[in-house]
């Protein structure tokens, strides 16, 4: 028999500008698996030092949820400076990495961020642009540090000069990012945020998109949010109605090979029962 799958990964992972203690603080209460402090994208130049500072203030106990932080772009002296201030906290979970192109930046952070006892800080790789996308699979066996790879998909739509509104073209660089995480033996990766957060029925019909390509959870920019992304990725009545049968046929059946109703069981179609009932029984947050 199949062994039950462990505790399902994070689903919602909410993203706040590390200039806004208010805001973070506003995130780590909003009932998101993950809050990504954003030192990045979201964070002024002249914004910079006082983010890293603020950071690193919250960052010196344990928080309440697991706190990742995407640090600046890793050619820059602000990425240098947010590796050394953050890596030693004992609040930090995890680091996420813009604009990754090559297995040799994530190895270069995981050794520069590994404590003096072994066992490197958890990094999360994010892929913007064609060339990340086109080395997917290297990028996601770079290091055993490296948990996961995620598209960053702004700025993959811009390096590919790709229209607005054209959202499926990238269903390509998406497939390619899933199928290059399980190979190496990763998470399925989280889908990339959806930039309008009052749009809430395209926010639903885009997950539920992305979960027909093999991402699990996504990452959002604002807390309505999370409730839509939690209600698109977790088992609807049906799916764990078959789960269940599923595992009474293969428990009362060891040896059956199909349902009454033709459908065919074997070890993966098992697990994937397993998978589903420890989704669906996932802790209710809201």
């Amino acid at each position: 028999m199949t062994p039950r799958p462990t505790a399902p990964p994070p689903l919602t992972w909410l993203y706040a500008p590390g200039d806004r203690p208010e805001v973070v603080a506003k995130a780590l209460s909003s009932g998101a698996d993950v809050v990504i402090v954003d030192l990045e994208d979201a964070v002024a130049p002249d914004r910079k030092a006082y983010a890293r500072a603020a950071t690193a203030e919250l960052l010196s106990a344990p928080p309440p949820v697991p706190v990742h932080v995407r640090v600046n772009a890793l050619d820059t002296p602000e990425a240098e400076q947010d590796l050394r201030t953050l890596s030693p906290l004992p609040g930090l979970t995890a680091l996420r990495l813009p604009k990754v192109t090559s297995p040799a930046e994530v190895a270069k952070v995981a050794e520069r961020t590994a404590p003096a006892e072994g066992g490197a800080i958890p990094l999360y790789a994010l892929l913007e642009s064609a060339l990340g996308v086109e080395r997917a699979y290297d990028i996601a066996g770079a290091h055993p540090a490296l948990r996961g790879i995620a598209l960053g998909e702004a700025d993959l739509r811009a390096d590919l000069a790709l229209a607005a509104g054209q959202d499926r073209a990238l269903d390509w660089s998406r497939s390619r990012v899933v199928v290059a995480a399980r190979a190496a033996g990763l998470p399925s990766p989280a889908q990339s945020i959806y930039p309008d957060t009052k749009d809430l029925d395209g926010l639903a019909s885009s997950c539920a998109h992305g979960r027909g390509l093999g991402f699990f959870g996504r990452a959002a920019l604002h807390p309505r949010q999370l409730p839509v992304i939690e209600r698109a990725y977790t088992p609807t009545h049906e799916e764990v109605e078959s789960a269940e049968q599923t595992l009474e046929a293969a428990a009362t059946d060891p040896g059956a090979q199909a349902l009454p109703d033709g459908r065919f069981i074997d070890a993966a179609v098992v697990a994937a029962a397993h998978r589903t009932l420890t989704l669906a029984n996932r802790p209710a947050k809201r």
